[in-house]
């Protein structure tokens, strides 16, 4: 079990510092790089729960069909590479308050919802489950997001054109 959560902390400071490249970098590629590591590591995370399908899930989807769509879409939308204006201004103090108003909400939720629930890691979710939930009872908010994701990927072309 010491074992699990130092891979854990280590997997979570490598998130933390990723989800801080991601915001702080100025080029929009090292910032979709550095969601790379932090899907990474959610994968991993999922891994140390004993959810490989959905650690798998997770690479092939997000990692191996979101980040290349994002990349696809810097690609086509000429996004800068080297800004030459900062992409940064004044707004922190302001976009802190909104930041730690849902942090309280949905902090105050999961309390709320799993509060004096147990997590039992003795034995791993079947896959069976898990697959019943995705493509069973979450069908429609499984499919909704493909249809988004193929609307956004038709966008960056239209947007692209230089008709």
């Amino acid at each position: 079990m010491v074992a699990e959560n130092v891979a854990f902390g280590i997997i979570a400071a490598a998130m933390a510092v990723g989800a801080i490249g991601v915001v702080r970098t100025q080029n929009i590629v090292h910032a979709a790089l550095f969601l790379v590591v932090v899907l990474a590591g959610g994968a991993a995370q999922y891994i140390l729960l004993g959810a490989e399908f959905v650690a798998w899930v997770q690479v092939l989807v997000y990692i191996g069909a979101v980040i290349v769509l994002f990349l696809f879409g810097i690609m086509l939308t000429h996004a800068p590479m080297h800004p030459t204006e900062k992409m940064d201004n004044n707004l922190r103090a302001w976009a802190l308050l909104p930041s730690l108003l849902i942090a309280v909400v949905l902090g105050g939720l999961l309390i709320d919802a799993f509060g004096n629930d147990k997590i039992h890691l003795d034995a791993p979710t079947p896959n069976a489950a898990i697959t019943n939930s995705i493509f069973r009872v979450y069908l429609i908010p499984f499919e909704v997001v493909g249809v988004l994701l193929l609307a956004a990927l038709i966008g960056a072309v239209v947007l692209a054109r230089k008709d």
